[in-house]
């Protein structure tokens, strides 16, 4: 009996432990004041991200939107795996925007029943770049209509990208080439 009790206390020190070197949470995520839809719809070149398993090897990666009917994205991401040779992924996660007023927070959705979360963190004036995040810090993606940018604005979104508390030693540049 006392060596089960010995090692549920030895247990409960362990999870006091890890609970108590666990970071503190990060401050909530800005995302933009608006986001206006039917502007935002079309297509944008992936310049880089904090990439999702699926496109650790992509290239020449690109997310289109279109507005459905119902509120609803319809979505296209594709890219080339590997290198600009490589084969075609393509895949078609429908969007779901949850916040009416700045319509910057959307769920998109890979598999139903589950939504991941998605916000706009920046968009431009022009609505010719944005920056797109979720509040974990796990993923990110920079984004241009043009599968370019000057080096300076580049680094003017990755300035944008740092204030919110990314860690911009995980970003990847996504290799573009005109096809």
């Amino acid at each position: 009996m006392y060596k089960f009790r010995q090692s549920w206390v030895i247990v409960g020190l362990l999870l006091l432990a890890v609970v108590g070197c666990q970071s503190s949470p990060l401050p909530p995520i800005r995302t933009a004041n608006h986001v206006d839809l039917p502007r935002f719809m079309g297509e944008w070149y992936v310049l880089g991200n904090i990439p999702t398993f699926i496109e650790k090897a992509a290239f020449n990666a690109r997310e289109t939107y279109a507005l459905n009917d119902d509120g609803s994205v319809a979505t296209t991401f594709s890219f080339r795996k590997g290198g600009f040779d490589g084969p075609v992924k393509t895949y078609h996660p429908k969007g779901f925007v949850g916040e009416s007023d700045s319509n910057a927070v959307w769920g998109m959705q890979f598999i139903w029943p589950f939504k991941a979360e998605y916000r706009v963190l920046y968009v431009s004036e022009a609505y010719d770049q944005a920056v797109i995040g979720r509040s974990k810090r796990d993923y990110l993606w920079i984004m241009a209509r043009t599968p370019t940018l000057p080096a300076e604005r580049y680094a003017e979104l990755l300035a944008i990208v740092e204030e919110e508390g990314y860690d911009l030693a995980k970003i990847r540049r996504v290799p573009q080439e005109s096809e």
